[in-house]
Formats: C-alpha cells, structure tokens, sequence
C-alpha cells in the first residue's frame, strides 16, 4: 500500500460513518477508530515494505537538523513534537487553550493537539511538571522533536 492509497483511505474513513476500521495489507496493517473525546481518530500502523517507509527518511533527517539547531538556545527542560504536524492549543477555536503559562500540570494531562495528516493527536505530559513557556503559536507547523514547551519536573 503506497502513501497515496494510505492517504486516500484516511479521507474516506474521515467521512465515513464506520467507528473502526482494520486493514492488513501483506506485512502493512492499520487500524483506525473514532468516536473517543471529541471524535478523535486514532491510527497505529505495524512495519510497513520498504517502499513506503524510504519516503519519510529523508524527511525525517532534514527536520532534526534545523531542531537540533535550535535546542541549545532553549534552557531548561522541555516536551518536543513526537511528530511532524499543525500545533493547536484547543479543542476548537472557542474554546480555552489546553495549557497556559504557569499551569501546573499532572502526568497524563493533555497539553496540546497536533495534526497530521487530518488526523487529531493529543499530545499528553509525560510526567508531572509546571509549563514555564510556549514555545509555538496556535496553527503552527512543527517538525518532529522539535520543543513545544519550556517545563520544570516537579
């Protein structure tokens, strides 16, 4: 299954009224659902054939570098992209951001959405922390591992 077929499944499934939906493709396998807070999709996919993955190699090595670049300027600790997507603070444009400045967080906390490729992934704090800055702007591009938030552990 090339990036296209991939890509053109998502759409239909988007717009579609199915909840789940599997797909195994020789070694290719991926699994969608929505319908959990707010209508989120989420999608996992096993190993894919070669092909497929050599396309976002070079992607994926291009976007570090600038990343890694810009880390040494940042203090402190901080919570990256785990991917390469669109940054949205909110649920919705009406509604109130995730997270502020200054908010003590938990461990599980949603922080941010970011999207990719139409799809909705929430960004959850990985341990217990206090959000010291923001790094990005709300309906910003973000590059994998790229820092989103200043943090103190707590």
């Amino acid at each position: 299954m090339d990036f296209k077929e991939i890509k053109e499944l998502i759409r239909v499934f988007d717009k579609s009224e199915l909840n789940k939906l599997k797909v195994k493709e020789g070694e290719f396998e991926v699994s969608m659902q929505k319908g959990f807070e707010g209508n989120t999709v989420v999608t996992t996919a096993a190993p894919v054939a070669a092909p497929v993955a050599a396309a976002p190699v070079p992607v994926a090595t291009a976007s570090a570098a600038p990343a890694a670049e810009a880390a040494p300027a940042i203090s402190g600790d901080t919570i990256n992209s785990p991917m390469v997507g669109t940054y949205y603070s909110s649920p919705s444009p009406e509604s109130q951001p995730f997270v502020k400045e200054g908010d003590t967080i938990k461990q599980g906390q949603t922080l941010c959405i970011l999207e990719a490729m139409k799809i909705m992934n929430e960004v959850e704090a990985e341990f217990d922390c206090k959000i010291l800055k923001i790094l990005v702007d709300n309906a910003s591009p973000v590059e994998y591992d790229m820092p989103l938030f200043v943090v103190e552990k707590l």
